[in-house]
């Protein structure tokens, strides 16, 4: 390849470089927010340029003990950090007997030994990743580290065998380097590698070290990164008169790098050793690497970290967006069998978000212990023990991030802007469109929330609407597994959520007819399969409920509900729905869709109706008369891609009936949910992903689903409030007696108040309406209905006969 690269600095290879990094990660830049753990600074090399190592003499201790670990790492997590970089030195036991000692003291025969038991502390206390930098290793070392750690690195720096600064370093041979890097590949381990440029090579020496490791990487597929570091002269170093690397030659090497790795290959600069940082970027890295809150680099003591705030500024201000990430990257987390421990893999998972980068929201990330779970009015109160996380969750009563409502987005470039221009010159989002919204970042994300807004007022204007209901859940018995749920019971067991339940017709008559009289115009029905019924049962709810509540809107039972009732007749599935309909029922809610992913149903809900099922009911509701909504459980185990999947076969469904009245996102909570107790799913998504899910829905379902709802249970009024400059028309309903989110562990309460929503409106400069469940006009107070519902044009219109008083 030698022969075919540019010369040094040449305008082509820069613009080779940038057009790679493009293609690969288009306008992403990320960093891992980390704190830097110097576990030991005894080494048994001594390299030129190193003030990192020390003797023992200048140590109060050989080693940090592992409470001196843990107090380092809680800072850490308490600042938001992900990661927890461990640097040490070399087998300083081979060099120092002190060190030696020490380890013996604490029952350790080697470093490593010690680092295995830093790693696992970090991560069983604080929740942070480990990323071990030991050095070069044995395989048996780094398969020990494996067990603990996601990501490792050793800076492979040079292949020249000749260098000064590595006359005392017998660990910096070139053939003990390489064979770190061959067996982490063997091993399947997510490695950092790199070079370090301007120790002495020259620009041939760089580009047989990065051809060397993108041989290696081609045989194994684990160099996640490759760092390319500029030298600068320590004081208290031999090689402190040396000059430092020239710019252009640093970065000429950056861009020899992108050019000469796989473009699947991380790359990356530490931003606290040069003074510009555009530069840099233009010539092709994609990452800055850790940015630590709280520690120094304690590599280069001398060059502080820049500010997040700071760097996030120069990313943007170049065009780029600036994304947190784990120890291990998307490509590698996303793919958990092959590059974690299985004891590594929920760790990783309870940090990420839907790409498998970190998750942003601003606050703590602790592990999550149950202590207990008990039974509140019709709720699940979750009790935690060990440090509380502060970061936004779905459910949580932490405030939202301010996320969609900051100041306009401005200018943006780059895939993003291209699609967000074709949306509004009224081009149709397909597949690749709505992948690349998803992916949004920082200022993109802003950019998608004003499209959105816009399409809202070409669509409906300011209105702000919201719906009078009742929720009535008539059982938490099931039958069925579904996974994620808090809600439903089996029918023999009264575990910590409380006892089974079954409300007789009786009970259910009774509470829509207060419902009724309270002035709700809508009763929800949902609940759990039990087993003793059969599908004459939905049918009796339908008509006890007409009859005791004739005006009500009979909103209810799911797709599940629907086939399940059907299946136990042995009745074709339109005919029933049209003796629902024929017994009061209206329309039909969404849920039960969750996500419209066969592959993601298979872990959350392997019994239920799939893809194809929950098409059809709704396909079959539309035929007979019976409107429903579209709805979108996110946030578990499932990627944008699933999003998209969702969307776009609901889209394809409404195009064909027009029979969904709106989308509702329902974001995941985490807190009660068995397969978060099972730690097999997220904690729910993260709250720029939630704003995204309503807002890229909006731009999906333009011109033929009006309406986007944001559920306040799940994300309380102050979450809604940011989604209403997001693309969200619709409150939804006042919700009495809704448990399921409850159930769950959702804090946000079982009931809003119209005055809540007036409130909400004010605030944000939109106009209150009140809508019946077909976004209709309901009766106003005092108006006498005969029981009967006209839908004309897609909207419902309530019979009046008359008027009291």
């Amino acid at each position: 390849m030698t022969s075919t690269l540019p010369p040094p600095s040449h305008p082509d290879l820069f613009a080779e470089a940038q057009r790679i990094r493009r293609s690969a990660f288009g306008l992403r830049t990320t960093f891992s927010p980390k704190v830097f753990i110097p576990l030991t600074k005894l080494c048994r090399d001594r390299c030129g340029y190193c003030t990192f190592a020390q003797p023992p003499a200048r140590l109060e201790s050989p080693y940090l003990e592992i409470d001196e670990v843990l107090e380092i790492a809680r800072d850490g997590a308490a600042a938001g950090c992900h990661e927890a970089l461990f640097t040490l030195g070399e087998a300083p036991e081979e060099r120092y007997p002190t060190a030696a000692e020490w380890l013996a003291a604490h029952g350790h025969a080697s470093t490593v030994d010690h680092l295995v038991e830093a790693c696992a502390a970090v991560l069983e206390h604080t929740g942070l990743l480990p990323h071990a930098n030991a050095g070069a290793l044995p395989s048996e070392d780094l398969a020990r580290l494996r067990r603990v750690a996601p990501s490792q690195g050793m800076m492979l720096e040079s292949l020249r065998s000749d260098l000064e600064c590595h006359r005392g370093a017998p660990d910096k041979t070139p053939e003990r380097r390489l064979a770190t890097l061959e067996a982490a590949g063997e091993l399947g381990i997510a490695f950092t590698t790199g070079i370090l440029v301007g120790i002495g090579e020259d620009r041939d020496d760089r580009i047989r070290a990065l051809e060397a490791i993108a041989a290696s990487h081609d045989r194994y597929g684990h160099v996640q990164e490759v760092i390319v570091q500029n030298f600068l002269p320590k004081a208290g170093t031999t090689m402190f008169r040396s000059r430092p690397c020239p710019t252009d030659e640093f970065l000429d090497a950056i861009a020899l790098a992108r050019v000469i790795l796989p473009p699947s290959v991380h790359l990356q600069a530490p931003p606290n050793l040069s003074d510009d940082l555009g530069p840099i970027l233009e010539a092709g890295i994609d990452d800055w690497g850790g940015v630590s809150p709280v520690t120094a680099d304690h590599v280069n003591p001398e060059r502080p970290w820049p500010e997040l705030e700071r760097l996030r500024e120069v990313t943007e201000s170049a065009g780029y967006t600036l994304a947190p990430r784990l120890t291990i990257y998307p490509e590698h987390a996303a793919d958990p069998e092959r590059w974690l421990d299985e004891a590594l893999r929920f760790p990783v998972l309870d940090r990420s978000d839907a790409e498998s980068l970190g998750r942003d929201d601003p606050g703590s990330v602790f592990p999550e212990r149950v202590g207990r779970i008990e039974v509140v009015g019709d709720g699940a109160e979750v009790h935690l023990v060990g440090d509380t996380s502060t970061a936004w969750y779905s459910g949580a009563g932490v405030p939202a991030p301010r996320t969609a409502r900051r100041e306009p987005a401005g200018r943006i470039d780059g895939a993003v802007r291209e699609v967000l221009d074709g949306v509004l010159a009224g081009e149709r989002v397909g597949r690749s469109e709505l992948r690349v919204l998803f992916a949004a970042r920082g200022p993109e994300v802003r950019a998608v929330a004003e499209v959105a807004d816009e399409i809202r007022r070409q669509a409906v204007g300011d209105a702000l609407t919201w719906v009078f209901n009742r929720n009535i859940n008539y059982t938490n018995v099931c039958t069925f597994k579904c996974r994620f749920c808090g809600f439903s019971k089996g029918p023999l067991s009264l575990n910590l959520r409380g006892a089974p339940y079954l409300l007789t017709l009786d009970d259910i008559a009774e509470r829509a007819a207060e419902a009724e009289a309270m002035g709700a115009t809508e009763v929800c029905l949902q609940g759990g399969i039990h087993p003793d019924f059969d599908g004459d049962y939905y049918v009796d709810v339908c008509r006890a409920v007409h009859e005791a509540a004739p005006s009500l809107h009979l909103h209810g039972f799911t797709a599940l509900e629907v086939t399940e009732g059907a299946r136990r007749l042995g009745e074709p599935l339109e005919a029933y729905l049209a003796r629902l309909r024929d017994a009061g029922l209206r329309s039909l809610p969404g849920t039960a869709a969750e996500i419209l992913d066969n592959e993601v149903r298979a872990v959350l809900c392997p019994d239920k109706i799939d893809t194809e099922g929950w098409l059809e009911v709704h396909r079959m509701a539309h035929r007979v008369g019976l409107r429903s909504n579209v709805t979108m459980m996110f946030g578990t185990v499932e990627s944008p891609d699933s999003w998209v999947d969702h969307l776009l076969v609901t889209r394809d469904l409404q195009d064909e009936t027009g029979g969904f009245t709106e989308f509702v996102g329902l974001p995941f909570v985490h807190m009660a949910a068995p397969l978060y107790l099972q730690r097999r799913c997220r904690r729910g998504p993260t709250f720029r992903e939630v704003v995204l899910v309503h807002a890229v829905a909006r731009i999906a379902y333009h011109g033929c689903i009006d309406h986007v709802q944001a559920s306040w249970v799940k994300l309380g009024l102050d979450g809604v409030e940011e989604l209403l400059d997001a693309g969200v028309d619709d409150l939804g309903g006042t919700l009495v007696d809704e448990n399921i989110s409850r159930a769950a562990g959702a804090q946000h309460g079982t009931m809003a108040q119209p005055s809540d929503f007036a409130a909400l409106a004010e605030r944000t400069g939109r106009t209150l309406r009140q809508r019946t469940t077909l976004y209709g006009e309901p009766p106003s107070p005092g108006a006498v209905v005969d029981g009967t519902v006209e839908v004309v044009d897609g909207t419902e219109v309530v019979v009046v006969v008359g008027r009291t008083g």
